[in-house]
């Protein structure tokens, strides 16, 4: 993972990911974490005063295709300067070859003006800040830029709104490279229940209803996140969280606001659409996530999102 950090580089667009990132790294996650500047600079003046220490050049960085390249957002100022540009087109050149190698590039807030100017975007879907919307549209016309968007995912380019939805677009990078349960652990660790997705504010299950500070209910909705396939026994879970099984529905109800049963379900769906979306059978399936057979898998589908197993299936 190379983090490029820009002069008056933009400190959440560029230390949210970074974080997500480190904290992936302490769960066991085999990656590194490489810190580069644009021009050869050791030391780098973010926009708030701030300076980075100990940089290093791209130029030693040869990337592949399990290579991400981050580019966070930077002052307005030196992008409107045309001889920003060329100071660093040695730059831009790298971060053109490193796409053309197979890594993937990935953008927070202006950082998509550098990705443009590195010609990446033609073509592309992409999105920005919400502000510099009309300048990029002008200056990049041949980019397909969509509004309104925290972050949008095309050919190995990922391009983001700013500021936290960076963060958003770090966990979700998580969850499609590694897990869904990866993405919620360290969602969890950095007090991020409510992580955004990639068309519209929907909450992922494992993260959604986690908003709370009630460790007795957090112990519960671990235990069933683990354990999908497991059938629910209310007496065994009051029993992990040292309550009666009365007064744990209760509390569970309080704190999340829909059942324990409902959750279950939610939590075994989500698994299911994944599942069925890397193309395994419906049977094994369903099996795999605690249903009582394929039809009560396809009822509670059709029930809880209007869709049938096969409309998750991969295209062909």
């Amino acid at each position: 993972m190379v983090f490029v950090i820009p002069p008056k580089v933009h400190l959440l667009d560029l230390i949210g990911p970074i974080h997500i990132f480190y904290e992936a790294r302490e769960m066991g996650v085999p990656m590194e974490l490489h810190f580069v500047s644009l021009d050869g600079s050791t030391e780098v003046e973010s926009s708030a005063g701030l300076s980075f220490c100990e940089v290093v050049t791209f130029h030693p960085f040869d990337l592949s295709k399990d290579d991400f390249v981050f580019v966070p957002g930077l002052d307005l100022g030196l992008l409107s300067n045309p001889s920003f540009f060329r100071a660093n087109n040695l730059f831009l050149n790298w971060l053109y070859e490193q796409y053309q190698s197979g890594a993937t590039i990935c953008s927070v807030c202006t950082g998509a003006f550098l990705l443009a100017e590195a010609q990446i975007l033609n073509g592309k879907k992409c999105t920005t800040h919400w502000k510099y919307l009309s300048l990029f549209r002008e200056r990049y016309p041949g980019a397909e830029l969509l509004e309104n968007r925290l972050f949008v995912v095309e050919d190995r380019l990922y391009t983001s709104a700013g500021v936290s939805s960076g963060i958003d677009l770090a966990l979700f990078i998580l969850e499609h490279k590694f897990s869904l349960k990866l993405a919620a652990d360290v969602a969890k660790e950095v007090v991020v229940y409510f992580r955004r997705g990639e068309l519209d504010p929907q909450l992922n299950i494992y993260l959604q209803y986690r908003n709370h500070l009630e460790n007795r209910i957090h112990q519960v909705q671990e235990f069933l996140v683990n354990n999908l396939a497991h059938p629910l026994n209310l007496e065994e879970l009051a029993e992990k969280v040292h309550m009666s099984p009365r007064n744990l529905t209760r509390l569970f109800k309080k704190t999340t606001g829909i059942t324990i049963g409902k959750y279950q379900n939610q939590l075994r769906l989500e698994q299911a659409a994944s599942l069925l979306g890397a193309g395994q059978k419906v049977e094994l399936v369903a099996q795999a996530c605690g249903f009582s057979g394929a039809n009560q898998l396809r009822e509670l589908l059709k029930r809880e999102t209007g869709a049938l197993p096969s409309d998750f299936f991969p295209c062909k």
